[in-house]
């Protein structure tokens, strides 16, 4: 750029007669276009020459934080120790799934996510990412208390009373372990319910009745399933949906 060139925001607030504080509210809410693409960063240069316009529905309006829902491909990290890939990578316009009501994608919905609910590296399935503090409170918060859904594939034959004791009886790092459900879904699969899910927890549990884990996936959170996304796949929380 040449010294001709000015910060996007300063010519967006001199376009529109409003503030520099405004100004940036609309670019990074994606609502103007520098030569017909958009740019979301305030910072961005342009030259006089430049063709800048605000986009029909542009809102200087203070964006709403959103709350990220993906399915995590088994191999990518989500909290649960340093191995793999950040499952973070796999959020973009492209990996999308495409929905009615969702809002449009902006690179600000990917900055000070908090991840509510980490996942072990080799599982599969839900993860959530939130940019809302009243989301972070229900499940990191009072994430004891929500309930989590598991579908377990296993290998080997589960020992006498192997069920009943997955359902109640078995203790984790010295401790009685809560009540929970637990059910076979076919001869080589469990459906566990529970809540104050712990890394390692349901490994254990299988291992102490005579099974190994061949794929743990996570299904549901809460009142939220999964359901529709494919692995890499994300859409957003909408607004009247409720963990």
């Amino acid at each position: 750029m040449t010294a001709e060139a000015i910060r996007l925001a300063k010519r967006v607030a001199a376009q529109l007669g409003c503030s520099r504080a405004e100004a940036e509210r609309y670019i990074a809410n994606g609502g103007i276009s520098v030569d017909g693409a958009v740019v979301e960063d305030p910072a961005s240069r342009v030259l006089p020459a430049q063709d800048v316009r605000v986009l029909p529905g542009a809102s200087a309006e203070e964006a709403p934080p959103v709350t990220i829902l993906l399915h995590k491909p088994a191999g990518m990290n989500s909290g649960v120790g340093a191995r793999g890939e950040p499952a973070l990578a796999c959020l973009a316009q492209e990996t999308l799934a495409q929905g009615h009501g969702q809002p449009r994608f902006l690179q600000r919905h990917l900055h000070k996510l908090t991840l509510t609910s980490p996942l072990e590296t080799d599982a599969s399935g839900l993860v959530v990412y939130t940019q809302d503090f009243r989301v972070a409170r229900k499940l990191v918060e009072e994430g004891e208390r929500v309930e989590q859904e598991f579908i377990v594939d296993v290998s080997g034959a589960i020992r006498d009373g192997g069920l009943a004791l997955l359902n109640h009886g078995l203790h984790f790092n010295g401790k009685p372990i809560a009540p929970m459900k637990v059910s076979w879904q076919n001869e080589h699969r469990l459906r566990f319910a529970l809540k104050g899910v712990k890394s390692g927890l349901i490994d254990h549990m299988c291992r102490e009745v005579g099974l190994e884990i061949v794929d743990l996936r996570r299904i549901r959170i809460g009142r939220l399933p999964m359901a529709g996304l494919q692995p890499g796949q994300w859409r957003y929380l909408l607004d009247y949906e409720r963990f």
